[in-house]
């Protein structure tokens, strides 16, 4: 049982996280789920609920105890160190607004994991795929609609999340899409000309009405299209193709910077083009070497190009 204090102080952290920095609602959901689990543990490992006084009194060994137990729930060392982060972020949160010292707690050390990215895929098996998608469903307009987002996946660099955020005020589409990605992030990606067609081709087969505020991906009874129809249908034409488990659809955006870049693309613009925070993120989505990057950064940096400031 979770005290009516940090109850309330879980609450207004979430509200602060939606506020301040813009994290998308599964975002949120997912903070709030780690804190939860967290707070409950300590309410079971101390014997009573944990308010305020004692969450400020947490010590090193309490910290141990609740990733002790997190691992031995079977929980990986990546989730381990995503949840880890959650509640470092609600108690420094906390103890800025309590102020208390949240040292025992920002001390616990998050376990080391190798960060997996997905394979690209070569540029042929890629245009395979977006092929091979089409025929999995009897119905055309289906097809039609899995080739679509699988073309703006690969072809625009979209996630699923916003390949299926788009609403029917979006179509036709354009030359260039205004995407708003993690974090309320606001880019602009350009269209390229065969996925405008293939858009155009399924809202021409699609049986449900293109409403300016109903999303432009429909489900086969007219919802919206899960994530989970796309990982599915995309799963189903790599085990026909052949091709490996990390073929996924993620795994198509992945492949889009990766050729962008191989055919001469500028590393800045394909971080603009992705959405990424950082270039450090797109060198490693990339698999871009380190002289390649100093290289872009020589190139764009003020001080660098000889710039004043």
């Amino acid at each position: 049982m979770i005290s009516a204090a940090a109850r309330d102080a879980l609450s207004g952290w979430l509200d602060a996280q939606a506020a301040l920095k813009g994290s998308s609602k599964n975002t949120i959901d997912a903070y709030g789920r780690d804190v939860t689990e967290f707070l409950s543990f300590m309410t079971a490992y101390k014997g009573e609920a944990q308010g305020l006084g004692p969450l400020s009194a947490l010590s090193v060994r309490d910290m141990r105890a609740w990733m002790a137990a997190v691992r031995s729930d079977g929980i990986g060392p990546r989730s381990l160190a995503r949840k880890l982060s959650s509640v470092k972020s609600f108690m420094r949160w906390l103890a800025d607004r309590e102020g208390f010292d949240p040292t025992a707690v920002l001390s616990a050390r998050s376990p080391k994991y190798q960060r997996k990215l997905p394979r690209p895929l070569a540029e042929d098996a890629a245009r395979d795929m977006i092929a091979q998608v089409e025929l999995q469903s009897q119905d055309g307009w289906i097809g039609a609609r899995d080739s679509a987002v699988i073309t703006l996946l690969y072809g625009c660099g979209l996630r699923i999340s916003e390949a299926l955020s788009l609403k029917g005020s979006d179509a036709p589409l354009s030359d260039a899409l205004r995407i708003i990605g993690k974090g309320g992030k606001e880019r602009i990606v350009p269209v390229v000309p065969v996925a405008r067609r293939a858009v155009a081709d399924y809202i021409r087969l699609c049986p449900w009405p293109t409403e300016n505020d109903q999303p432009l991906f429909r489900g086969k009874r007219g919802g919206a299209l899960s994530p989970r129809m796309v990982q599915k249908v995309t799963e189903a034409a790599r085990l026909q193709l052949g091709l490996p488990a990390s073929v996924t659809p993620h795994a198509m955006r992945h492949s889009f910077a990766t050729h962008l870049l191989n055919s001469g693309g500028d590393l800045r613009a394909i971080q603009e083009l992705l959405g990424h925070a950082s270039l450090s993120t797109t060198q490693a989505y990339t698999g871009v070497d380190t002289a390649r990057l100093l290289e872009v950064y020589d190139r764009t940096h003020p001080r660098a190009s000889g710039g004043k400031g």
